[in-house]
């Protein structure tokens, strides 16, 4: 059941996502409000949008959800390939995104102090060009 919810999250993740599929739902906007006269704006042609659109966004939380999990999932895994396969980077790195917030603020603290030390080396060097 879970790979036939996947593959059907991202078949309407790939229907939704184009143009088209914005042309569709402008157009069904624009017909509603259209028809308000023809109604007398009333309750019931309210209603009609309102559910609709709650109805329509509250399941593609779940299928946005869905996908984007994955695709964070399976990029993780690569980036986790790419940082074991250096033979340099730090292996601590993989499976980052487990990490407490105290190790990813050490993590940050620790490449602030890099940032800064590049960007004190990189300054002298530009005033040694100018000068």
């Amino acid at each position: 059941m879970k790979d036939r919810f996947q593959r059907f999250a991202y078949a309407v993740s790939d229907v939704t996502g184009t143009p088209h599929a914005f042309l569709l739902a402008l157009m069904v906007v624009v017909v509603w409000g259209v028809s308000g006269p023809l109604f007398r704006f009333s309750d019931s042609w309210q209603l009609v949008i309102n559910t609709g659109t709650t109805v329509v966004t509250f399941l593609m939380v779940f299928l946005i959800q869905a996908t984007q999990t994955r695709e964070t999932r399976a990029l993780h895994l690569k980036l986790d390939e790419l940082v074991r396969a250096q033979r340099r980077a730090r292996n601590t790195f993989a499976d980052l995104e487990h990490a407490t917030d105290d190790e990813l603020e050490e993590l940050e603290a620790e490449f602030r102090k890099i940032r800064a030390r590049a960007s004190a080396r990189q300054n002298a060097i530009d005033e040694a060009r100018r000068h």
